[in-house]
């Protein structure tokens, strides 16, 4: 019997799984897709948000603050791309401003730091390319950015490292309760745990309702993106923010932690839980939106476009805690923006609550720290022969626009919870992120994963799961 399950391997999955590799426990994450980070964890905006837009005195509020404080260290242990490059929330018109003003008294409750309105020539100043129709702005110089695959890959890694056991590729299908613990059924084989950790993203109130009777209901809301050349990254500095709506913090235009620039989403609700496709309409809105934040948003330079799907709680809160009903079963639901940026904060407030609940004896060596795919253009000449000279795999080129050579795939690939797929090698390595999206490349990666993994080339795929009647 395991102590921990955790069903979902996005961010929050991952990061409460890290947390709680800290102590001498059987910790399993159990995820239905190929990969870690496979659902609203790959396809956001990477913003770590300040905090002024939670309601004072909910878990939002809480955790949004707290994880914003905690990911420059996390960065750093876990080496992962984070860049605080502050924000501003902009306004159009003098009778907005109190709506500016408000923002401020509310991030002020939530103690964000160093928050100030700043006029028109003063917003221009910070940003020359903002939009002509600027009136105001709130500046929050906490907000960041950081790359979202990366991060979520960092934290799986590490506790994997610590031994988490993560079983890919499965499926929960039903959970029953025991006389103490869970029976976790699944379309692999039943596995039994004392508690169950519920962070399944738009599939979380299906679990919870399994066990509890009082129900959750999760609308998947749907955000647009539209991702341009690294060529007009620069076009702005901070992360660029409306006033926010009913549905969210609106459009944004952002630098990413790579040098892209990013413009989106769209908030959408629908019911179809892996709707993630796009749509002429919403693509045609994040521009003509994105387009009243900064001025000349460069159409032409862009290189791709995807959707993510957020899960919208109907209370719009997070819902994290044990079930009152079901014992052991522990809730990390409603998990939409600012989830990513309350990621690392989410992972050391689940764990407390089962370390209080199992009372398990902490580990002796626990591995804190984890390093990254090594990045190989990032060095010096002298470094670059003396990597060549013990790995010649690190003198090929593979992806010319990302520029990532053979050596940083192939530790895609033989890492703990290494890529198995040609998405996977690309959240880990940005080979096919590039400009030519992959025109170059791929041929290249399908043969190093089909050598790899020891499987045929027709078997290599781009995402998903291995059709049954594959060998695994």
């Amino acid at each position: 019997m395991k102590d921990v399950i955790i069903i979902g391997a996005g961010v929050s999955g991952c990061a409460i799984a890290r947390e709680l590799s800290r102590y001498e426990l059987s910790v399993c994450v159990i995820e239905k897709e190929s990969d870690v980070g496979e659902g609203t964890s790959k396809a956001n905006s990477g913003i770590v948000h300040g905090g002024f837009d939670a309601k004072p005195g909910s878990l939002k509020a809480k955790l949004n603050v707290e994880g914003n404080r905690m990911m420059e260290e996390m960065a750093k242990k876990l080496d992962f791309p984070f860049r605080r490059n502050g924000s501003l929330v902009i306004c159009h018109r003098e009778e907005e401003v109190g709506a500016l003003k408000n923002l401020l008294e509310q991030g002020k409750a939530n103690r964000v730091e160093g928050m100030r309105l700043l006029g028109r020539e003063e917003a221009l100043k910070l940003e020359p390319n903002l939009s002509g129709e600027i009136y105001a702005a709130l500046h929050i110089p906490t907000g960041g950015i950081v790359c979202p695959f990366g991060m979520n890959i960092a934290y799986a890694e590490n506790a994997a490292e610590n031994g988490v056991e993560f079983l890919l590729e499965t499926e929960v299908l039903a959970i029953r309760p025991l006389e103490t613990g869970y029976l976790i059924q699944t379309d692999q084989k039943d596995l039994e745990t004392r508690c169950v950790v519920n962070a399944a993203g738009v599939y979380a109130d299906v679990f919870h309702n399994m066990v509890s009777a009082q129900k959750i209901h999760i609308t998947p809301r749907k955000g647009e993106y539209c991702l341009m050349d690294k060529e007009v990254g620069g076009l702005v500095d901070h992360t660029i923010f409306q006033l926010p709506t009913e549905k969210g913090k609106g459009v944004l235009v952002t630098p990413t932690v790579h040098g892209n620039l990013l413009v989106g989403p769209t908030a959408v609700d629908i019911e179809e839980k892996e709707g993630t496709f796009t749509t002429a309409e919403g693509l045609k809105e994040v521009l003509e939106k994105s387009g009243r934040s900064v001025r000349s948003v460069p159409k032409r330079k862009i290189i791709t476009s995807f959707a993510g799907l957020r899960a919208h709680e109907d209370g719009g809160e997070f819902v994290i805690g044990e079930v009152p009903d079901a014992e052991g079963f522990i809730d990390v639901a409603g998990i939409e923006s600012p989830g990513l940026s309350s990621a690392p904060a989410i992972g050391v407030y689940v764990k407390d609550l089962l370390v209080k609940k199992l009372l398990p004896e902490p580990k002796q060596q626990f591995i804190e720290t984890r390093k990254d795919i090594l990045r190989f253009m990032e060095l010096s000449e002298e470094e670059k022969h003396a990597v060549m000279q013990k790995e010649p795999a690190y003198g090929t080129m593979v992806c010319r626009c990302e520029q990532v050579t053979e050596g940083e795939v192939l530790d895609a690939i033989r890492r703990p919870l290494g890529a198995r797929t040609l998405d996977g090698i690309k959240r880990r390595t940005r080979a096919e992120m590039g400009r030519c999206q992959a025109g170059f490349c791929t041929p290249k990666l399908m043969e190093l994963l089909a050598r790899e993994l020891q499987i045929e080339l027709k078997e290599v795929r781009k995402s998903g799961r291995r059709k049954r009647h594959e060998a695994i």
